[in-house]
């Protein structure tokens, strides 16, 4: 799906929460057979934050949907619609966002979940987007967030070192300043869902002592495959952005990336030519937290002073489904 609708809509306020605790590269040196220099090189992580036990997703989406509002001075009554995105949630129902809008005393809002794993939060700003245009909202709260470590097997050197937990959220409304959506697309491919995948505790294959014992309720990750297949696709994206806008890549100050790994940004900047400095990076510091990772950075990228009023930004994400999108914003 590629939309070429200019939708009047703007991020009015974002918030972000990183749980304290910190997993370092030298703590996984003493978990499994791995070193800090092969996962620096490999990955570009040095810590992840990792939830307290007490701590689950919704307690996270808490902590950023009550900073976003508060930086917008909005009452949590005036909010229309809360969407989590998220393939970590509190229970497989109710959903988190319902847990979220009781938490904040959001009693006007509906809320409801979207899992598109590390596109999540991506498809949700587009979905938004579109209600409040249409008329149908106009306080909308969404929220990526993630306990990633409640299902990574940290047996698995291969993809334990990669993930970490947080929550980012936007409070999205009507433009009162000059914000706009100009562009979105959304994609998937579900032949290959087996490349990132929890293979046990659906309807497809209940939980039982066996899968326990097989640890399938884990993570499994093909990261080579999900590399290659991702570098080719955010090169995709990219291209298609002024080709569909007419908007060279020169004018746009800014792209946030979905952080999963520092080769896949590197790489798809250099087939692009975009000057890597134009891609804001974080994984370093938080990992890769899946669904909660765009909204995370674009919070990082504006309180750095990265992205003002009026700049140009792009979102571009991909994930297990297989999934993929992209927002042109004008901040």
């Amino acid at each position: 799906m590629i939309s070429n609708a200019i939708l009047p809509v703007e991020i009015a306020a974002l918030g972000s929460y990183l749980p304290e605790r910190a997993l370092t590269n030298q703590d996984f040196e003493k978990m499994v057979e791995t070193s800090d220099d092969w996962i620096t090189q490999r990955t570009g992580i040095k810590v992840r934050r990792i939830a307290a036990e007490n701590e689950a997703t919704s307690d996270l989406a808490v902590r950023a949907a009550r900073m976003a509002l508060e930086r917008a001075a909005l009452d949590p009554q005036a909010v229309d619609a809360i969407i989590v995105a998220t393939c970590t949630p509190d229970y497989h129902f109710p959903a988190t966002a319902c847990l979220v809008q009781s938490a904040i005393g959001a009693k006007n809002a509906a809320g409801f979940d979207l899992e598109a794993a590390c596109c999540g939060f991506l498809f949700g700003l587009n979905h938004a987007a579109a209600a409040i245009a249409g008329g149908l909202l106009k306080n909308v709260l969404v929220i990526g967030a993630e306990t990633l470590s409640r299902f990574t097997d940290y047996s698995d050197r291969g993809s334990c070192i990669l993930f970490g937990d947080g929550a980012g959220a936007v409070l999205l409304t009507p433009s009162r300043n000059g914000g706009e959506l100009i562009y979105c697309e959304m994609g998937s491919d579900g032949s290959g869902g087996d490349l990132a995948i929890v293979p046990a505790g659906g309807s497809r294959n209940p939980t039982s002592e066996e899968t326990v014992r097989q640890r399938a309720h884990y993570m499994r990750l093909n990261g080579p495959e999900v590399f290659k297949w991702a570098v080719n696709k955010l090169g995709e994206l990219v291209t298609r952005v002024p080709e569909q806008t007419g908007i060279p890549l020169d004018d746009i100050k800014l792209i946030v990336p979905h952080q999963s790994n520092v080769r896949i940004i590197q790489s798809f900047c250099q087939r692009a030519g975009i000057p890597e400095g134009k891609a804001y990076i974080n994984i370093d510091r938080v990992g890769n937290t899946s669904a909660a990772s765009i909204p995370l950075a674009l919070d990082e990228a504006v309180q750095e002073g990265r992205l003002q009023r009026g700049d140009l930004v792009l979102l571009l994400a991909f994930g297990g489904g297989l999934t993929w999108g992209t927002a042109l914003l004008r901040y």
